[in-house]
């Protein structure tokens, strides 16, 4: 006769061998989802990274990885489950079949661009009219930065994107070539910079005339002074288009894997809260009186002058706060034959955070 085995041994024996048959290699024996975010080393996620902030339903790998890998690897071989992406480059990806992927309305990445737009000081410029028919570098036509500057100029001071050529590659290391391939209208001329070459060094020789970027080039501030800001007085500058417009360019935003997301469409709202959290908390020490938690000494004065201009929530995350700068970005990719129809904000963002329960 063989041994006799308890009922509850029996039952124990099943359930164990059930979870082991029926839970998927992704969610843990508690119950909650693993998930790989690629996302930069921001203060206002850092709650998140260091786990003081949890994602509801998730148990979070965060990879703080700089940005252009995360951008490289995403776009080319979807490695991350989410990732903070390129507003231009995730535009860009509504156009494939299938789309690869969805993105909330949060922003880890914003940035006032008059800055970033560099001169060879012996071009002859000297003001943004000065631009046409000139030589200008960029180390990806569709790169959201180059985006925003060439629709600002265009807006602001009337410079057609197609009056100036553009030049692409790597700014400091050769070789960079675009990470989406682009089919443009003829009348917008692009061409790559030989592989030799960087824009650095073609900006500082005269080969450039200008430059639009996210990235000061090395040989601006070297001490030889031959390339510099066309717009030296930027903050202000900066102040009057935000007074003007009340646009906070929108650099990055967060995606989804639209398959990850079709799985389990709740993680959208619980990824969308656990940042809006983390932002949160950096309100907060931007206040704090008690101790500087940034090492700026003046930082209190910054973020009174910073709230006196834009307002309490200088930063927002959301749909219903950022639709006009949205809206204003995607009319650029439309018009630099980026976009191939101009989309709408809505169309952007899993439906289920485009508005938030109340009480």
């Amino acid at each position: 006769m063989g041994r006799k085995v308890s009922r509850r041994k029996l039952l124990s024996a099943a359930s164990a061998g059930a979870a082991l048959v029926a839970a998927p290699p992704n969610i843990l024996a508690q119950g909650k989802l693993r998930l790989t975010l690629s996302c930069w080393d921001y203060d206002r996620t850092r709650a998140l990274m260091e786990g003081r902030i949890g994602v509801d339903g998730v148990d979070l790998t965060y990879l703080p990885l700089p940005i252009e890998e995360t951008f490289f690897r995403m776009l080319r071989n979807h490695e991350f489950d989410a990732s903070e992406m390129s507003l231009s480059s995730y535009v860009l990806s509504l156009f494939e079949e299938p789309q690869p992927f969805i993105a909330i309305p949060v922003f880890p990445s914003r940035f006032f661009r008059h800055s970033c737009i560099f001169v060879n000081s012996s071009s002859g410029i000297r003001t943004p009219q000065d631009l046409r028919g000139k030589r200008v570098g960029t180390p990806e036509y569709q790169m959201t930065a180059a985006v925003w500057i060439r629709g600002i100029l265009s807006d602001e001071y009337n410079i057609p994107v197609a009056s100036t050529p553009y030049f692409t590659g790597g700014e400091e290391e050769p070789g960079r070539t675009e990470k989406i391939a682009l089919s443009l209208p003829p009348e917008i001329r692009v061409q790559q910079i030989p592989d030799t070459k960087t824009l650095s060094q073609m900006i500082e020789s005269g080969e450039l005339d200008a430059m639009y970027t996210a990235r000061a080039p090395s040989t601006f501030g070297n001490g030889t002074g031959k390339v510099r800001r066309l717009f030296e007085n930027y903050g202000a500058v900066e102040r009057d288009y935000y007074r003007k417009t009340k646009i906070f360019p929108i650099m990055h935003t967060v995606v989804i894997r639209r398959d990850v997301y079709k799985q389990n469409p709740w993680i959208a709202q619980s990824l969308h809260k656990a940042f809006v959290l983390s932002q949160r908390e950096v309100y907060a020490n931007l206040h704090e009186t008690a101790g500087l938690k940034t090492m700026l000494p003046w930082v209190l004065d910054h973020v009174a002058e910073t709230e006196s201009v834009m307002g309490k929530d200088f930063w927002p995350y959301g749909f219903q706060a950022n639709e006009n700068t949205l809206g204003t970005f995607l009319r650029y990719s439309y018009e630099q034959g980026l976009a191939k129809r101009l989309l709408t904000p809505k169309e952007l963002f899993a439906p289920e955070t485009l508005e938030s329960f109340k009480i």
